[in-house]
């Protein structure tokens, strides 16, 4: 069953661990980076070390997301706590996006105001972080696949990765040619990177967030299957979304064909059936109608306006 068991193949508590040395190897990092910066002069240094910080900020946000969204169903969370990693996502992109554009100022500012650059320290720490980046990257990239949350913060980590070996690059032409510009134009790329994957992930989390169904799920396909099943005379009121990264819903009306309703159960279980094996919707809440008493002028999609007289009838049944 896809819908239920994608969070089950990584033991969660492996998960953890490896998302805790994660966050200690970046904190560390980020503490050799700053020493490094100041002793070297280098802002380059000092932004990178920054950058790898909220690394570390954006895979605590994802760690407890994580804890978070394994909590069990209660009173006041009916649906369970499972979108706290949509919206850590939401918060971990959006904070990319925030220094995305602030590279890109700095780099700006840079072309205006050069500065001098102390090459090799640079090229040391840079090197350094790099392998620590990578490190990150590969603790993170087997959980990235089916975890929103973690992707998030993986890709923080990619985008920390190409960072460093930027700087070792510019740090690098400027020991060698002292290229100054290099720095600024290497920040630039990086920012453009950056934001690039930001603005590419970001969809979906508020997809989720927005009640939007599955990508790739065609409604309308959905709703001819279900009409297809002997025994459904029509549909309505049809809600289809996500209730979570992996985990498809659908709430509908099902008018039952005249002479049938003894079957009712039946093509209950019929209808569930083929949502689950055709379209992993697990989560299926289906209203049975008989032809008689069925909702008059229904919606398809959604349901009437409050103030209709439709939506009266249907709730008042």
């Amino acid at each position: 069953m896809a819908g239920h068991h994608h969070h089950h193949h990584v033991d969660p508590e492996a998960g953890d661990a490896k998302v805790f040395w994660a966050v200690f190897v970046n904190m560390a990092l980020t503490v050799v980076q700053i020493v490094g910066g100041v002793l070297s002069g280098s802002l380059a240094l000092i932004a990178d070390a920054l950058h790898n910080f909220s690394d570390a900020i954006s895979l605590i946000i994802a760690f407890v997301a994580r804890k978070i969204a394994r909590r069990p169903a209660n009173e006041d969370m009916t649906f369970g706590y499972g979108r706290a990693e949509v919206v850590a996502a939401l918060v971990n992109y959006t904070t990319l996006i925030v220094i995305g554009l602030y590279l890109v100022y700095e780099a700006v500012m840079r072309f205006f105001q050069p500065e001098p650059v102390a090459g090799w320290m640079v090229v040391i720490i840079a090197a350094v972080a790099l392998v620590v980046d990578l490190v990150t990257a590969l603790l993170t990239y087997s959980m990235s696949k089916d975890s929103m949350n973690i992707r998030a913060a993986f890709l923080h980590n990619l985008a920390d990765a190409m960072g460093s070996v930027a700087v070792i690059l510019a740090g690098s032409l400027v020991i060698l040619f002292d290229w100054w510009l290099v720095d600024p134009l290497v920040t630039l790329l990086i920012a453009g990177y950056i934001l690039y994957m930001a603005f590419s992930e970001i969809g979906p989390a508020i997809r989720i967030l927005m009640l939007g169904n599955a990508p790739g799920l065609d409604t309308q396909k959905v709703l001819s299957d279900i009409r297809a099943v002997p025994g459904v005379d029509s549909i309505h009121h049809v809600h289809l979304w996500q209730m979570q990264e992996h985990e498809n819903a659908l709430d509908a009306h099902v008018v039952i064909t005249e002479g049938k309703w003894s079957q009712a159960d039946a093509i209950k279980h019929a209808i569930k059936d083929r949502l689950a094996s055709h379209f992993h919707i697990h989560h299926a809440t289906l209203e049975l109608e008989c032809t008689h008493h069925a909702c008059p002028e229904p919606q398809t999609i959604g349901h009437a306006a409050e103030d209709s007289p439709a939506l009266k009838h249907t709730h008042h049944h």
